[in-house]
């Protein structure tokens, strides 16, 4: 994390003249304070520095919980937001039996690739990613469960 500090330009109240004299004697003092505030900064995994968010709905340290829904269930799993599609089939895989590679996570209506990070596309606290098995690995499956010396003569 890097930290810089921002000043705020704003006029001194010795420069508008003897006006100044009227606003009373604390105001000076407090927007002192308030122009040395301190902003933290982030490095994106993009490479773009970036202001920090401040995220209060989350526990801490940027864990969200996502519900991963498939055809006949849904699980709950909690990961960091600056995972990647990839390291959620990992977790998924331990789960479900399915493969990373056998699985296809949907996102609003998209298929992600596994090289694309939760946060970048916009999945928050309690979002919802469905999974699917991978259609040509279950014709795979039915062609290897299919025996060959089981014919039926007529």
């Amino acid at each position: 994390m890097i930290k810089l500090r921002s000043k705020r330009f704003s006029r001194s109240s010795s420069k508008l003249g003897t006006g100044g004299a009227t606003h009373g004697g604390g105001g000076g003092s407090k927007s002192c304070a308030m122009m040395t505030s301190e902003i933290k900064w982030e490095l994106r995994p993009g490479g773009m520095l970036v202001q920090k968010r401040e995220c209060k709905e989350s526990g801490g340290e940027g864990v969200i919980t996502i519900r991963v829904s498939t055809v006949s269930q849904w699980h709950d799993i909690s990961v960091q937001a600056t995972s990647t599609f990839g390291e959620l089939k990992m977790l998924l895989s331990l789960l479900t039996k399915l493969e990373p590679k056998e699985q296809r996570l949907l996102f609003k209506g998209k298929e992600r690739e596994n090289h694309e990070y939760l946060h970048m596309v916009g999945v928050r606290e309690k979002d919802k990613v469905l999974l699917l098995e991978d259609p040509a690995n279950k014709e795979q499956k039915l062609r290897v469960n299919r025996s060959p010396h089981c014919t039926i003569s007529v």
